[in-house]
């Protein structure tokens, strides 16, 4: 197991090992010795589920598992696991198992039990995910931004592009590039962007964003969007990143570039870009 795996495995055990209590996910990243950021976004590419989800079912897995074998009253159990009224516990539980609470205490009734992760190095097919190392001067994009949550981020960003596509502002910005920067914890900004042109006005209600100069790894995409991006970004993050001993992150950012989007077929072009450094550098 590498070091990345290794790290987020330490990051499940404390989760694990804390979920009656409050869990901090800074406190998690810093056990895989990633920012909140990148924590985030490779926890749900290895595990399937995000962060949060992970927590929720775990802690709604146990919450059953005790009503249904000790003499447990649904307010406590609730409060066990984190929820503040019986009513919101009662909802989740519902949702998760198909039952109420009350109802998991019945002889023979049917709950839902959700496993600790064990993260494992597993051989799959050899498939390619092309990519190349470039390095780029520091450059500036002026666009529109938005504060997103990295649990629900996959069906939102291409809510904010729709939005944005129909909207004035797609007279102003394109679009060219999709930028994901860090804010803190869970939420992180995303800024639909073009270059910046400094001889221009910023008008109001749009924001400028300073891309530093580095060393990117950048991978290619085609096909429609946003599937044919989401499933590159997921195989970044679960793949490419885990099976590299010469490459670390560098940076709490992203970008994607949409170079020929085109009419949105299978022949769309887009790339990802990942801010990398050497290993070993310091």
């Amino acid at each position: 197991m590498n070091g990345l795996s290794e790290g987020i495995a330490e990051a499940i055990a404390y989760i694990e090992a804390n979920l009656t209590e409050e869990i901090d996910v800074s406190v998690a990243a810093k056990k895989a010795h990633l920012s909140v950021f990148y924590f985030q976004k490779i926890f749900g590419a290895l595990c399937g589920v995000t962060v949060g989800e992970y927590i929720r079912n775990r802690r709604l897995s146990l919450a059953a598992q005790e009503l249904s074998a000790k003499d447990i009253r649904v307010i406590d159990a609730a409060l066990r696991y984190g929820y503040d009224s019986p009513d919101s516990f009662a909802r989740a539980f519902a949702r998760f198992h198909g039952v109420s609470p009350s109802a998991a205490r019945e002889a023979g009734c049917r709950l839902s039990f959700y496993a600790p992760l064990k993260i494992k190095l597993t051989l799959e097919g050899g498939t390619m995910l092309e990519y190349r190392i470039e390095k780029k001067e520091q450059f500036t994009l002026m666009g529109v931004s938005r504060r997103f949550n990295s649990d629900t981020s996959y069906t939102e960003i291409p809510l904010f592009w729709k939005e944005h596509l129909q909207s004035e502002a797609a007279k102003v910005i394109c679009g060219m590039y999709g930028v994901c920067v860090e804010h803190q914890g869970k939420e992180f900004d995303y800024l639909i962007a073009d270059n910046y042109l400094p001889w221009n006005d910023v008008p109001a209600g749009f924001v400028t964003h300073v891309v530093p100069a580095g060393t990117w790894a950048v991978f290619p995409c085609r096909g429609v969007l946003p599937d044919a991006l989401q499933d590159v970004n997921t195989r970044i993050w679960s793949e490419w990143l885990p099976s590299r001993t010469e490459y670390a992150l560098a940076g709490h950012y992203n970008l994607e570039v949409y170079i020929h989007p085109g009419d949105n077929t299978h022949e769309t072009y887009s790339e990802i870009w990942i801010p990398v450094r050497t290993a070993d550098h310091e």
